[in-house]
């Protein structure tokens, strides 16, 4: 298994380039930026790819709906191009809550629009004049639409790469399902091995039937968190709070994907008390209505052997990435969480 890690996106960029350099050094395979509602992607992206020489990066994610699919196409060339072929292109529909809340945007078709997207983008990286009849993107605009001056054009640049892998982070079947069909790797959330193909099985079955043999096999993307000693099962509390964060207040009652999660997982009782108490407002209680179960089993949290069982685990049940999020303090016991990460690979 590869290893990789979500950089804070509350941060600077110097000070976490400096750390990713060190993390580099000592291990590292992969290094995910988020965009949530905070600095944009992109502009880390490149700092980190002037700043490290092997480690592979990958935007965790850049939203569907905010950028057209052709800017995707531009911006993923462009970061290929700065970081000599180390970039991966990570997507997702993430939730009305960004999009329509500090987008502006309607969050409708979901799985349609990600189809259409990958379409265009590897058009676009293919430098085929790009000409696309979909159901939600239409180039060149039709003339009824437009002024009537559109005209299909292709990439002037050429890619360091014709296929940037595409990675899609996706939860409820039919998208997971499209993430196995389509894209180079998948990326759930709140993994938990033992669960995952009662939960994601038929889906991922169903997507790798069509799935294009030239993408080679799916790699899966799991984040735990992470810490190792022998005294560190306290840690499973700074768990908790981000758990019901996305449990319980990440959606309406019915329309939250992460509630739907944990109740697959068996804890449908639990996720409807965390989401009550969440919605209320009473966010310490629902954080310790979390079940201390859940949070050990999504975790790398405890001793050396521990997470070596946990590691086996994950590995058996198909993940061949683990995005970790270390817990330290500092930068230099980061940097030794994924050194003893790595040995115990």
């Amino acid at each position: 298994m590869r290893i990789g890690l979500g950089i804070n996106y509350a941060g600077g960029f110097k000070e976490v380039a400096a750390e990713v350099a060190d993390l580099e050094r000592a291990g590292l395979d992969i290094v995910f930026v988020p965009e949530a509602y905070s600095f944009d992607a992109v502009s880390a992206l490149g700092y980190l790819a002037a700043s490290t020489e092997r480690v592979q990066l990958a935007s965790g994610i850049l939203q569907l709906y905010t950028r057209t699919p052709t800017l995707t196409a531009m911006t993923a060339a462009g970061l290929d191009y700065v970081s000599d072929g180390r970039f991966t292109l990570g997507l997702g529909a993430s939730g009305p809550q960004v999009i329509e809340g500090f987008h502006g945007v309607p969050y409708d078709a979901p799985i349609a629009r990600t189809r259409e997207v990958v379409d265009i983008c590897r058009q676009v990286w293919r430098r085929e004049r790009l000409q696309y009849e979909g159901k939600h993107y239409r180039i060149p605009l039709p003339a009824d639409q437009g002024t009537g001056l559109g005209k299909p054009l292709k990439l002037i640049n050429k890619p360091v790469r014709e296929r940037i892998p595409v990675l899609l982070a996706a939860l409820g079947p039919k998208n997971v399902e499209l993430a196995a069909e389509i894209a180079e790797g998948w990326q759930p959330i709140f993994y938990l091995p033992e669960k995952a193909n009662d939960v994601w099985g038929d889906a991922l079955k169903a997507g790798r039937a069509k799935r294009d043999p030239a993408l080679g096999d799916l790699d899966v993307y799991a984040g735990p968190v992470l810490a190792i000693g022998d005294d560190v099962e306290p840690l499973r509390e700074f768990v908790k709070p981000h758990l019901a964060l996305y449990i319980g207040g990440m959606g309406a009652k019915g329309k939250n994907f992460y509630h739907a999660l944990a109740t697959s997982y068996g804890y449908g009782a639990q996720a409807d008390r965390i989401q009550e108490l969440y919605l209320a407002g009473d966010k310490d209680a629902a954080a310790k209505a979390v079940p201390d179960e859940l949070v050990r089993d999504v975790s790398l949290i405890g001793s050396a052997g521990f997470v070596k069982e946990r590691l086996a685990a994950f590995r058996e049940s198909g993940v061949t990435t683990l995005n970790v999020v270390p817990i330290g303090a500092t930068s230099a016991d980061r940097v030794k969480l994924i050194e003893q990460l790595r040995n115990l690979l």
